[in-house]
Order: structure tokens, then sequence, then C-alpha cells
């Protein structure tokens, strides 16, 4: 396939926002960027240079100084082509698109300090991009179309490449409309040369929400199907002051008189040639304040595979086995268990903690959890509970001999001890140091199902507007949640810390009727989106810009 130049991308990149952009990525959205000064070495792509007046710029100098301090090492290139595929779930083949051939996408491990050198190569039907979740990287290769490059065009390549600053467990994939909830998802480990865990064996377990390729269904289907609202419903007295939907059954509403639904929230005949209606109702959970989610996926996965032919990692009795754990899922938290173990929490987001012992954890969309097991003899389930859903996802880890677990067990960890982020400690030496915020930015998360509405302050995204912050600031996030779901919030480009010596992460839960409130130090110039990493609720505007003043 030709690949277009750079010099006739430059005037024709950020003319084809709208296909695969991030939602209200618009024309009028676009002002100041400067087409004539775009190209950080991209192939038949281009990025985005010039921000709005006042503010730096993604590729201006303090950030190429900020990439300079990080020392820069050895070059670790990676080839990445996204390309539209059949994948074998374990006895069910879709049609997808992933990297490659696989799902997850193959893991890239590389070592802290290393330059990472990936070329993006667009096979795809629309524009796409990489996102590097978690990472604290140079802003114009952060990955958004529209607010730190352009797109990648079909035919086209990039090539990412940037200094890998702190060690720990991260993923990648698209940040251009719902591609993530596709397969184009893969693990990103940084591996620390001084690691200070001693352990036998590593297992990496990715998990994942899927509607692809399923009896016609795909997530831009999902998406139209969600953004129209409930309709007619926002009369009804379940609804709350913010527009959410009380889904519980004691709304007095029967949800099985409701086109392609049924009572019990699962997805009912089909509507169109985009699938069966896949609005989920009812799906209720305490850990989670209320509402579980908006969608009804068919499928839950590990590592790619259904629960009816899971991955089975092998390993000896007593080995210590690290388990990294990744929530790549669409709209479903996920409660954890390995059966007949306890799991040593080590890190969250890529950040070392305190050790804490736990049965179960609940890993909200995009958050991350390194554990240490001690294996015992035998075959043993790890679960992983969509939350509120109904549905199980399933590993086996093997040490002997034995049955495989069912397909459908549930392990008596999942109701046990439950150890959540906000009883975690971070590690002593990565906690921040004690100081006043210089700035606080308030959020309001607003909207609902009901009007497909989600914001921040009944906004909708918009990636010329910036909160203002500066460089060497310590900054407070004020997440007030005024919907009636919970959000799992993301900020890009930054770790931030929570309250009372509490962990460093990149991705937390806010849930209905809470405020959550985060410091982190301004320390990595550029234009970072935060947002809701339900990719839904993100595309239906739950995004924003932190902006670093010029």
């Amino acid at each position: 396939m030709r690949t277009p130049t750079r010099r006739t991308v430059l005037g024709a990149a950020l003319a084809a926002a709208g296909t695969g952009l991030l939602t209200a990525c618009s024309s009028d959205s676009m002002k100041g960027m400067d087409h004539a000064s775009m190209g950080h070495g991209p192939t038949g792509g281009a990025t985005a240079t010039a921000a709005p007046a006042g503010y730096l710029a993604p590729n201006g100098p303090e950030v190429a100084a900020a990439e300079a301090a990080r020392n820069p090492g050895p070059e670790r290139r990676v080839a990445l082509t996204a390309t539209e595929t059949t994948l074998d779930l374990g006895g069910r083949t879709v049609r997808s698109w992933a990297y490659g051939d696989r799902l997850p996408g193959q893991e890239v491990r590389a070592t802290l300090g290393d330059t990472l050198a990936v070329t993006l190569a667009n096979h795809l039907p629309q524009a796409t991009s990489l996102h590097w979740h978690g990472l604290a990287l140079r802003n114009d290769m952060d990955g958004v179309p529209g607010l730190t490059q352009a797109d990648v065009r079909p035919g086209a390549s990039f090539e990412y490449r940037f200094a890998l600053s702190h060690p720990g467990t991260y993923w990648f994939h698209p940040h251009s409309g719902v591609q993530q909830d596709r397969g184009l998802y893969a693990p990103l480990i940084v591996e620390d040369p001084k690691e200070p865990l001693a352990y036998d064996r590593e297992w990496v377990v990715v998990l994942d929400d899927w509607v692809d390729g399923v009896d016609g269904s795909t997530p831009d289907a999902v998406l139209a199907e969600l953004a129209k609202g409930m309709g007619g419903m926002g009369g009804m007295s379940g609804m709350d002051h913010a527009g959410g939907m009380d889904h519980t059954g004691g709304s007095g509403h029967d949800m099985s008189g409701m086109p392609g639904m049924n009572a019990a929230g699962t997805p009912g005949t089909p509507g169109t040639a985009a699938g069966p209606s896949r609005m989920l109702m009812g799906a209720r959970s305490p850990l989670l304040g209320g509402d579980a989610g908006d969608v009804a996926y068919p499928f839950h996965l590990v590592n790619g595979r259904l629960a009816s032919a899971p991955e089975t990692f092998t390993a000896k009795p007593g080995d210590r086995i690290r388990i990294r754990l990744v929530n790549a899922g669409g709209d479903t938290a996920y409660r954890v268990a390995l059966g007949g173990h306890e799991l040593t929490v080590t890190h969250t987001d890529g950040f070392p903690v305190e050790p804490a012992t736990t049965q179960a954890l609940l890993l909200g969309m995009g958050e991350r959890y390194d554990v240490l097991v001690t294996a015992k003899d035998g075959a043993f389930p790890l679960t992983a509970l969509a939350e509120g859903k109904n549905a199980t996802a399933l590993a086996v880890l093997r040490t002997g001999g034995g049955a495989a677990p069912d397909a459908a067990v549930r392990p008596a960890e999942l109701d046990g001890r439950l150890v959540t982020a906000g009883q975690l400690k971070a590690a002593q030496g990565v906690r921040l140091p004690a100081k006043a915020p210089d700035r606080t930015v308030k959020l309001e998360l607003t909207g609902g199902m009901a009007k497909a509405d989600w914001a921040f302050d009944n906004r909708k995204y918009d990636p010329a507007q910036r909160h203002p912050v500066a460089a060497g600031e310590r900054v407070r996030l004020e997440f007030r949640n005024s919907t009636g779901m919970w959000h799992p919030v993301h900020l890009h480009g930054h770790s931030f810390a929570l309250p009372g010596d509490g962990p460093r992460k990149d991705t937390a839960v806010v849930l209905p009727g809470t405020t959550l409130t985060v410091d982190f130090d301004a320390d990595n110039p550029g234009l970072w989106m935060v947002h809701c990493h339900n990719v839904y609720h993100a595309e239906t505007g739950m995004m924003t810009v932190l902006g670093y003043r010029a």
C-alpha cells in the first residue's frame, strides 16, 4: 500500500477530523492548530504543534527540554500494524480490528531508561492513533488526535518515540473514537533493572469486555445506540437529579417493555444490521455505588479467551508469581480473585505501594494492579467477575494434577476481603512530598444515560478548552460526581496521589455522589487530557484538557 508523503499530509491531516477522531473535534474546535509547522517524525501523519494563545505547544521547546532531562537511553524498536482481522476467542471467531492477528496485541517489554520507538502502520479503514496509558512521556507522543497530534490516516504510518522514565505495568490503545473497544490494545511492561521484588514467574493478565463482531455488533453501533439516550423516559421517577438512571428493579418500571431489552438487562431482539440492542438495564453493584454499567457485553475475556476455553498458566507448587492485572474493558469493572489463594498487592498503576494482603481486587477500566501469590498445588481459577453484570471471565493457574475449574466457577475469595485503592498507602520512596496546593482545579462530573449527556461541568468536550496550570505547581484536582453512576477518571502524562499518603495513580474510581480529591506535581509540560475511561462516556463528552501556561 502506498504511504502518503509528509508533504501531501500537511494540508489534509486535520481536514480528515471527524473520521475516527475523538467526538466533538470539529473544524471550529481546531483553532490555533498551525498546519505549516507540523511534523515530529511522522510518515504520512503529522503532529499538531500550535496551541491556543497563552499555552505551551505539544512539541514546543519546553516539551523537548523535559524529554532531554529524562536522559533517553538505548533504542527499543517495535513495529505495530493496526489491521482488520479474524480473531479466535477460544472456539468462537469474530472479525475485528487488532494489532496483527493477536488478542491482546503482542506485549511490548522494555527497560527503564530505554527510548521506545514504535512505528504504527494503519491498515484500517479509519484513522487511528496510539495512546500510552499511564506513561509520563513527551506531550507530542501522547496520541490524542486533534490535541497532541493529527490522525494517522488509513494507509499512513507514524513513529512514536519517547523515553521511558518510570518502571511498571502500562498498556496502549487508540484514542480515536471507540476503537479501544475492539481488539486494539496490548500491555506495555517497563522493567526496572534494579527490581526490588523477588519472584519466580510473571503472568500478565489483561481483562476485557467484548462485543465487536458478535451477531453483527460493533462498538460504533453501541455508541450510536447509547448516544440516543433513553428517549421519552426523561420524566420517569427512576431518574436522579443529574439525569442518571436508577436501574434498580425497585424503580417500579419494567424494563422488559423497552425495545431490545428484557428485565434481566440482557440484549433482546435484533434491531438493525448492527446487531441486537446492547443497552444494559438493571446492572447494580454496591461496590460501585449503584449503577454498574451501560453496555450488555456478550463475552468477557482474560487474555483474549472465553471462559469456556481459558488460558492456562503453568508453574510449580511454591512458586512466587507476580501477576500484572490490566483492565482494558470499555464499560466494565472487574472483581478479581484467585481461588484458594490470597493476593499481596505490591503496585497500582505502575507505582509501588506498602504491601497489602487481600482476597479480591476491584479494577475500573484503565486501572492496573500488580500482586504476588505463592502458588499451591493443583489447578485454580483466576476469575474476573464483571461487577454488577452477572458474568465472569476465567483463566487457570495450574501447578499440578486435577480437573480444570468449571467455566462458571466463582471462588469464595470473590466475596472475601477486598482492598480498594483508597485503603492502600504509597511506598515511602514514591510519596509526594507534603505541600499545600498552588492551584485547585474543580471538575464536576455531570450528565446521565437518559440524555447521553456525559460531560465535565455540563460542557461536552472541546479540545480548545483549557484548564490552566503552570509548571512547578502542586495542582489539586477535585472531582465531584453529581451523576448516578461511577466513573474511572484518567489523567494523561502524570500520576496523582490519593489523599493521606495514598497510592500514586493515573486512573481512579469516583463513586456516584462523592468527591475525590487528588494532587499531582505539574512537571510535564503540554496539553493533557482528563477523561472518564468508560469509552462511551468519553466519546459522548466526558473529557477535558489541562493546559500548561506559556
